[in-house]
């Protein structure tokens, strides 16, 4: 079962699997997961803002990759 709200085991799987992929694949998973995220909104707070901080680790990684 999937926790409802994002856990720290979560977002360090998020991170090492972001140093993993290059730039497509992070705008891809960024994109994909603001629609989860969108999709939840309004229906379900703890999903809308799991699918936030996935979408945010994700950018985090490909916004430190375009500042070097």
């Amino acid at each position: 079962m999937i926790a409802e709200h994002a856990t720290a085991e979560d977002f360090a799987k998020w991170r090492r699997h972001a140093e993993t992929l290059d730039l497509g694949a992070l705008r891809h998973v960024v994109k994909d997961c603001r629609s989860a995220e969108s999709a939840m909104r309004g229906w379900n707070p703890a999903r809308e803002g799991y699918y936030a901080d996935q979408a945010f680790t994700y950018g985090d990684e490909y916004r430190r990759r375009l500042s070097r």
